[in-house]
């Protein structure tokens, strides 16, 4: 991913936090030289000093069967994103896009079966245990889970390179950037009105 200097992001603690908050990717492989793609939730987990990147996907999906093969896994998440206008400027410039964008590279493999039900029981921890009926592992019957287990295949992709973009108008005066948000505020799009948040908390942090 190119990226220039005033957009490149190198600590691993945000970006960590990052996926966390962004956590459905997308999953790019290659199969006899043609990119393939598959749109997931996936989790962050830490072992010893190494990072991996875990999921599923249906069995009748032909990625899966990539990852023995593939030599490099890509894993992209993405962030608010927003159209910003030159007419915003003080200055004459051509209008951009402003955009959060982290790429993960690894080598992907399949889960042990045990693996598969522990990364399963973090998800449903994960995205359930703040509901009020929470669906979660031991709540649920020996009989499902047995058959829905046949129809998915577990995968982890150790992290080996991290490439990470948060293009938030950061090469913009003062005046100009302060201005950006409050236009992206009253666009009316809920994609502007995040990055416009974002970017109000970015400037508080560094003053």
């Amino acid at each position: 991913m190119y990226i220039p200097k005033y957009f490149k992001i190198t600590n691993a603690e945000e970006i960590w936090d990052f996926v966390q908050k962004n956590s459905f990717g997308t999953i790019i492989t290659t199969d006899q030289g043609k990119p393939t793609a598959t749109h997931l939730p996936l989790g962050l987990n830490k072992k010893d000093d190494d990072y991996y990147i875990t999921g599923h996907m249906a069995y009748g999906n032909p990625q899966w069967r990539t990852f023995e093969t593939c030599e490099d896994v890509l894993v992209m998440f993405q962030g608010p994103h927003a159209y910003v206008s030159s007419s915003w400027y003080s200055h004459e410039n051509v209008p951009t896009w402003n955009y959060q964008a982290i790429h993960m590279y690894g080598k992907g493999s399949i889960l042990e079966k045990d693996e598969l039900i522990e990364d399963l029981k973090r998800m449903l921890g994960k995205y359930e245990q703040n509901r009020g009926n929470p669906v979660l592992w031991d709540n649920l019957s020996p009989k499902l889970l047995e058959t829905q287990l046949k129809g998915i295949v577990g995968f982890k992709i150790k992290v080996e390179e991290i490439q990470a973009a948060y293009k938030l108008s950061q090469n913009r005066s003062e005046t100009d950037y302060s201005n950006i948000i409050d236009k992206l505020q009253n666009e009316g799009n809920p994609n502007s009105k995040q990055m416009a948040e974002l970017m109000e908390k970015r400037l508080k942090n560094h003053k």
